[in-house]
């Protein structure tokens, strides 16, 4: 059995949620409260099982001859699963379209997510003293970057751009943007100069495995 320690407004959690979704496991979830009480993530048993302090934290065991396997990182956990459960794929079979998945995934990820991380606007309010229009600015300055390049990346590949990121299938960077995407919408990022970004998280949310994953849907959304 894999459990899922998670946080539903977790935009990294989001992505795995997706994938186990979309693959049909089932997975227990353990919630790690990311506010609550100075944040659960900082909890000494926490920390001992995931030095970092992050969500999401996955354990799989699946293997009653071995020892529980913990993973951590998102992207990670993606490839795992990938590898584990080939069917059905969230990579394409053709290496150019594959490199392309992830390299979509790793902009999303690397490049737009950690700026705007939970645990950086903290730090910038907490430490750095940023009033609220700073940090908002901050947040909306480096999404804007992050979406244009997408924007432009994703019509250079049209048509393998219809309805998903790379094609026809759902793909790594289809799992990586609709999360992103809600964050966006939650800071009331405007999405208008992102048309190809807007309908493809318009088609992957009438998908039963996004609506499955989606925040809103959590045991501890309440």
């Amino acid at each position: 059995m894999i459990t899922l320690f998670d946080y539903f407004r977790s935009t990294a959690s989001y992505r795995v949620r997706i994938a186990l979704h979309y693959k049909g496991l089932p997975f227990k979830q353990r919630s790690v409260h990311l506010v609550r009480d100075g944040g659960e993530q900082h909890k000494a048993d926490y920390r001992a099982l995931n030095p970092q302090g992050l969500v999401p934290t996955l354990i799989d065991d699946s293997d009653a001859s071995a020892e529980p396997f913990v993973l951590n990182q998102s992207l990670a956990i993606l490839e795992y699963l990938e590898e584990l459960h080939p069917s059905p794929a969230l990579l394409p079979g053709a290496p150019a379209k594959k490199a392309t998945a992830r390299a979509l995934a790793q902009l999303i990820a690397c490049d737009i997510h950690p700026l705007n991380n939970l645990r950086v606007l903290k730090y910038l309010t907490g430490t750095l003293h940023v009033d609220d229009t700073q940090k908002t600015a901050w947040y909306h300055h480096w999404l804007n970057e992050g979406f244009n390049a997408l924007e432009k990346m994703l019509n250079q590949q049209t048509p393998h751009t219809s309805p998903f990121c790379c094609g026809d299938e759902v793909t790594f960077a289809d799992v990586c943007l609709i999360p992103q995407l809600y964050n966006a919408k939650r800071f009331d990022f405007p999405l208008d100069a992102f048309p190809t970004l807007q309908r493809i998280d318009d088609h992957c949310n009438t998908l039963p495995a996004f609506q499955a994953a989606h925040p809103d849907n959590q045991p501890d959304a309440a």
